[in-house]
C-alpha cells in the first residue's frame, strides 16, 4: 500500500474517533429526566388512580426515577394499598419528598412514604399517627366494636406497615409504633430513626443528594442519576382530578342539597325540565363522591327529609316545617361523614366544616321561607286566569249585546256576550259572571 493509502485510512480512523467522542459527549451532557407527581390532600380513589398511573407512565417513558411531592393527612386504606402495591412493584426508583415546610405524611401517608425507595422530608414537616380508628360516634376500635374487632383492625394494619418497612430496609419498630401508639415525629427525628434517608429544604436539593446512590429495583441494583435532572410533571387526567375534588365532605353535602331541591322543584312544577336535569346530575355526582368517602346512609336520609319539609313549607307556610327542615339539614351535614371508619387512616377527622354547613343550611332555609311567603301572597291575590279571572274585567262591545246575544272584546279576546238590557257597539262593559264560553255583562255608565 502506498503512502496515499495509509493517509486515507488514517484520516478515516481519526474521523470515526472524533465522531464517537462527539456522540459520547452529547450523550453524557444530556440531563437525566425525572417524572414528578404531586399528592396533595386526602388519599382517595382519584389520587390513588393518579399515582398508580404515574408509575406506569414514568416506566413507559424510561425516565430515571419518579419523584412524588407529598402532603397528606391520610385517607382510604384500599386506595393506600393500591399505591403501595404500585410502588413495591415499580420497575423504576420511586422517590418521595414530604414538603414543603408545614406538610405532613399523616396516617396513610406513613405507608406510602415507607414504600418508596428513597424518602426525604423538608424541615418543619412530620410523619406518623397511623393508628386505625372506627365507630359511628368517634370511638376507638375497642369501644366501638369490642376487643376482638380492635385487635383485628390493629393487627392487620401492623402487619401491613411491618411488611413494607422490612422490604425497604427501614425502621420496623418505629413503623409498628406509628400504628399501635400513633407516634408522630418531625423530619429530623425521622432521619435519626431511619424512617427516611434525608432532610432537604427543596425537592431539587433532595434530587442532588440522591444522585449516585444505589437502590434495589426488581432485585436489581440501580444507581441514580438525578443531579441537575430535568423534572417532567405528570398531571392527573380529567376523571382523576374530578374524583379527587369531589371526594370532599363539603362538596358532597352541597351536591346532595342541590339535587334534593332541584328534584323537588321539578316534582312541584312539572315541565320545567331544567331543575330536574340539574338535580339528577348533582345526585349522580354526589353518589359518585360518596363512593370515595365513608358517607352515612342515615345522614343522607336526614338531608332528603329536610329538603322535603322545606318544600312542604311552600304550601303550608306555617313556619314550623321550615324550621324543622333547617334543623334536619344541619344534622345531616354534621353526621354526613363517618369520622372514624375502619377503612380509613387519617389523622384529622373527616367532616363538613361549620363555615360551609351553617351558611349553606341557612341560605337554603331562607330561600324556602322567601318562596313560601311569595306563594302565600299569590294565593291572597284575585285569580287572574280561567273563568274566575274574567269576572270584574272591563271590555268593549263589538256587536250589539242583548238578551239574545252579541260580542265583546275582553282581556284581549272576542267573547260571546249576553245582557239583560241592550248595549250599543263601542260601549264599555264589565263582566259579572261566566258560563262556558259566554260572558254575562253590564254596561259601565260614564
Amino acid at each position: 500500500m502506498n503512502r496515499f493509502g495509509h493517509s486515507r485510512w488514517g484520516l478515516l480512523l481519526l474521523g470515526l474517533l472524533l465522531v464517537g467522542q462527539a456522540t459520547g459527549h452529547a450523550q453524557t451532557s444530556a440531563p437525566p429526566v425525572v417524572s414528578q407527581c404531586v399528592l396533595d390532600g386526602m388519599v382517595d380513589a382519584g389520587s390513588s388512580a393518579y399515582l398508580v398511573d404515574c408509575v406506569r407512565r414514568a416506566q413507559e417513558a424510561g425516565h430515571q426515577a419518579l419523584l412524588i411531592r407529598l402532603d397528606t393527612p391520610g385517607g382510604e386504606l384500599e386506595s393506600t394499598r393500591n399505591i403501595v402495591r404500585a410502588f413495591l412493584g415499580a420497575r423504576i426508583p420511586v422517590l418521595i419528598w414530604v414538603g414543603p415546610s408545614g406538610a405532613r405524611a399523616g396516617s396513610a401517608g406513613v405507608f406510602i412514604t415507607l414504600a418508596s425507595h428513597l424518602a426525604g422530608m423538608a424541615p418543619g414537616t412530620n410523619i406518623g399517627a397511623a393508628h386505625p380508628v372506627v365507630g359511628l360516634t368517634g370511638q376507638d376500635p375497642e369501644a366501638a366494636g369490642g376487643k376482638e374487632m380492635a385487635r383485628k383492625i390493629e393487627n392487620d394494619a401492623v402487619a401491613f406497615v411491618e411488611a413494607i418497612a422490612k422490604q425497604r430496609g427501614r425502621n420496623v419498630e418505629w413503623a409498628v409504633s406509628a400504628v399501635r401508639q400513633s407516634e408522630s415525629v418531625p423530619a429530623e427525628k425521622a432521619l435519626a430513626l431511619r424512617v427516611i434517608e434525608h432532610v432537604a429544604p427543596t425537592q431539587e436539593a433532595f434530587l442532588e443528594w440522591a444522585n449516585g446512590r444505589t437502590v434495589t429495583v426488581s432485585d436489581t441494583p440501580v444507581t441514580l442519576r438525578t443531579a441537575n435532572a430535568q423534572v417532567v410533571e405528570l398531571t392527573p387526567t380529567f376523571s382523576q382530578r374530578v374524583l379527587h375534588v369531589l371526594a370532599q365532605p363539603a362538596v358532597v353535602y352541597i351536591l346532595f342539597l342541590i339535587a334534593g331541591l332541584c328534584i323537588a322543584v321539578e316534582l312541584t312544577h312539572p315541565g320545567l325540565f331544567a331543575p330536574g336535569i340539574i338535580g339528577v346530575v348533582c345526585l349522580v355526582l354526589a353518589l359518585l363522591a360518596s363512593s370515595a368517602l365513608p358517607v352515612r346512609t342515615g345522614a343522607i336520609v336526614l338531608l332528603l327529609l329536610g329538603v322535603a319539609l322545606l318544600v312542604a313549607e311552600l304550601f303550608v307556610t306555617s313556619g314550623m316545617l321550615g324550621a324543622a327542615g333547617t334543623v334536619l339539614l344541619i344534622l345531616g351535614g354534621v353526621f354526613l361523614v363517618d369520622r372514624f371508619d375502619a377503612d380509613w387512616f387519617i389523622d384529622q377527622p373527616l367532616h363538613v366544616p361549620l363555615r360551609t354547613l351553617l351558611p349553606t343550611a341557612v341560605f337554603v332555609a331562607g330561600a324556602a321561607v322567601f318562596l313560601a311567603f311569595r306563594a302565600a301572597e299569590t294565593r291572597r291575590r284575585p285569580q287572574l286566569a280561567g273563568d274566575a279571572g274574567l269576572v270584574g274585567e272591563v271590555g268593549q262591545v263589538l256587536e250589539p249585546v242583548s238578551s239574545s246575544g252579541g260580542e265583546v272584546f275582553v282581556h284581549g279576546e272576542r267573547w260571546a256576550a249576553l245582557s239583560s238590557s241592550p248595549i250599543l257597539p263601542g260601549a264599555r262593559v264589565v263582566v259579572r259572571r261566566v258560563e262556558g264560553l259566554t260572558l254575562f255583562v253590564d254596561e259601565v255608565k260614564p
